[in-house]
């Protein structure tokens, strides 16, 4: 472990990366190291890898032990007593707050954001098609109040862990099946496993889903210049747009919701939908607006959908 300071790193050309220890996270680290390493020639790149609280707790769901902030605060808490200069995120697992003195100045072009459907019985390509009554396994509120719109017959019981750990848990019946990002797959390699991609009408994706954003001290100008070459424009604008409809909606793990923006000729497009998580209500927004206003347009479609679903829903969300 690099146990310098920023400064010393920095006279030395070096920078250390701050990362979960989870297999998924250390290749998205792996794959920022490479590119820092291929944009700028002679630079020592290296990981600080840590174990994060919601990597600790895997019996409980998200929401009971303290929503998806788990997931980054002690790579945060790195970043801010300068043991580490970025910090590598999914961002579907990145609050919308970030702490003081911490920005996102780089997003990594977007990996495919869909969801895949993994089976018990490969017979099984849709939702509609599992067994009645089949065991569903999913620690997202978002992915459980889709499935159950679709089916409301459906059980549904947390199933967390990475992805090998959830695909051993379906094939010894915990669950029927559950879903896994298809961006991660990719990333580790497995595209090979069994399963269904499912398209974003059948399953939205999460606020953030399929980027990696990269985080630093908002004062680190340094590391700021050399992160500059990484960013994906494009990618940026979008999960922008998501994140502000995500901070309008006062988004937690104890809200489904989902959201997906894209870009095309300079338009942005921003499908986003929330629901209850027993899938009997679900309301959807689709918005269009130019790229430089990604998050007023965010911000208007948290608006139209708090208008159409109503105070009481929100609040009966905000205490389940």
């Amino acid at each position: 472990m690099d146990t310098t300071s920023p400064s010393e790193r920095a006279a030395r050309n070096a920078l250390v990366i701050s990362t979960r220890a989870s297999p998924l996270a250390r290749a998205q680290s792996a794959m920022v190291g490479a590119a820092l390493r291929a944009a700028h020639p002679g630079l020592e790149v290296s990981e600080l890898v840590l174990t994060t609280t919601g990597d600790r707790f895997l019996d409980r769901p998200l929401a009971e032990i303290g929503g998806k902030g788990l997931f980054t605060k002690e790579i945060e808490d790195a970043l801010a007593a300068g043991a580490a200069d970025i910090a590598v995120h999914s961002m579907k697992d990145v609050p919308t707050a970030l702490p003081d003195g911490m920005t996102l100045p780089c997003m990594m072009v977007r990996e495919d954001v869909r969801d895949v459907l993994i089976a018990r019985d490969r017979a099984v390509t849709r939702i509609e098609d599992l067994p009645p009554g089949a065991r569903l396994g999913t620690a997202s509120l978002r992915r459980a109040a889709q499935a159950l719109a679709r089916r409301h017959d459906l059980s549904v019981g947390n199933l967390r862990g990475n992805v090998a750990t959830r695909m051993k848990k379906i094939v010894d019946g915990e669950a029927d099946a559950t879903f896994l990002a298809l961006a991660g797959l990719k990333r580790l390699g497995m595209t090979e496993i069994p399963g269904t991609v499912l398209s974003t009408r059948d399953m939205l994706p999460a606020v953030g889903q399929g980027a990696v954003g990269i985080e630093c001290r908002a004062d680190d100008e340094r590391t700021r210049g050399l992160l500059a070459p990484l960013d994906h424009p494009a990618t940026h604008v979008c999960v922008r747009a998501e994140r502000a409809l995500l901070a309008a909606l006062d988004g937690s793990c104890r809200m489904p919701i989902a959201a997906l923006a894209t870009l095309a000729d300079g338009v942005l497009t921003l499908d986003a939908m929330v629901a209850a998580t027993d899938g009997t209500a679900r309301f959807d927004c689709a918005l269009t607006g130019p790229a430089d206003e990604a998050e007023a347009l965010g911000a208007l479609a948290g608006v139209r959908l708090r208008e159409q679903a109503g105070a009481d829903f929100f609040a009966r969300l905000a205490q389940a």
